[in-house]
């Protein structure tokens, strides 16, 4: 895949949770859905493991494909821009925002936007599971709605 270089109309926005598994990957999904023409959006995370294989078949199930993302940690030169500084750094998770937004390189341009972990699930089926991921896409999608419709409404939401 070639990287891509800043294009100067878009901004530049990195989603971040533990694993760029859950949250970050809605919020990258959402985003280039939504709002294709205003940003040059991806996701990652201190770590990289895979995207939950559980949100795929839900979202696919609602019409919504996620298939062709994958997780990506900071370092991963192949699929992040090189060179290149975010606008803004989101954090999906209030933790990982907590344990990384005063030593990462974005300071300024970070925005806490806690939309949940796996942890905080409460069920104990797989249909409820069902349900606490499409509640969990909701409340990403709404908030990259609400949120990302205009950039400049960014700059209100900056934490750190």
């Amino acid at each position: 895949m070639a990287k891509e270089k800043k294009d100067a109309k878009k901004t530049m926005v990195l989603f971040v949770d533990r694993l760029n598994d859950l949250p970050s990957q809605l919020g990258e999904y959402y985003t280039k859905k939504l709002y294709p023409d205003l940003y040059q959006v991806y996701s990652a995370g201190p770590k990289k493991d895979m995207v939950d294989c559980d949100l795929l078949s839900v979202m696919y199930v609602q019409g919504d494909d996620l298939r062709y993302q994958f997780s990506k940690d900071f370092f991963d030169t192949e699929h992040l821009p090189e060179g290149e500084p975010y606008d803004y750094v989101i954090y999906t998770q209030k933790d990982v925002f907590d344990e990384l937004a005063h030593k990462s390189p974005w300071q300024g341009r970070q925005i806490l936007a806690h939309m949940g972990t796996r942890e905080e699930f409460k069920c104990t089926d797989d249909a409820e599971l069902a349900d606490e991921l499409r509640a969990m896409a909701e409340r990403v999608r709404k908030w990259v709605k609400e949120n990302m419709d205009d950039p400049e409404k960014l700059k209100a939401l900056v934490s750190a």
